[in-house]
């Protein structure tokens, strides 16, 4: 039975709340919003809605590009680095290169400085030995020189009498060979 009233009560509530509410409200105005409210939002789709995605589109379009052209110079770009790093790895290549050339040159007149250098410290050598061998025989000549003539002096006044000069130096010189023969 309650639950039988409590339906009775809501259904007259019902009917007086909408009562109310009509009262309230005026059905005819709020059909009437509707329709232009519709009819705005028609408009709006046709004239604002369709350009503002036109433009919201073209902007798109063109945030895209711009990303497309920055991945082009990026790629661009790091091409550029590629060929400046090979490039730079060349121009090391280049100069160790140089620096080994300029090294070997250098081992290489170093040694052909030495090799000259000896060879004329022994042509120096050679000569100084043929020089040393020429005064020596000069020496030498000059010692026998002086020997005939102070044997010619002694043997002159030994025998006291003279003999010819080249009697006597006939007779020195091979007296000189048979002592050189003898050592």
């Amino acid at each position: 039975m309650f639950g039988n009233t409590f339906i009775l009560l809501s259904a007259n509530a019902d009917a007086g709340f909408l009562a109310a509410l009509n009262q309230r409200l005026n059905l005819g105005d709020i059909i009437v919003t509707v329709i232009f409210f519709s009819l705005l939002m028609l408009l709006l789709k046709k004239f604002a809605w369709g350009p503002l995605m036109g433009v919201m589109n073209q902007r798109a379009e063109l945030i895209a590009n711009e990303i497309e052209a920055a991945e082009n110079s990026r790629l661009e770009s790091q091409k550029l680095l590629e060929e400046q790093r090979a490039l730079l790895k060349e121009a090391r290549d280049n100069a160790q290169s140089i620096v080994e050339n300029a090294r070997k040159q250098g081992e290489t007149q170093r040694e052909e400085l030495i090799a000259a250098a000896r060879a004329e410290v022994n042509r120096m050598k050679e000569s100084a030995t043929l020089e040393i061998a020429t005064e020596r025989e000069k020496a030498v000549a000059a010692v026998r020189e002086e020997f005939v003539s102070l044997s010619i002096l002694a043997a002159s006044k030994v025998l006291g009498k003279e003999i010819s000069e080249e009697d006597n130096r006939a007779l020195i010189e091979e007296t000189i060979v048979k002592a050189g023969e003898g050592r």
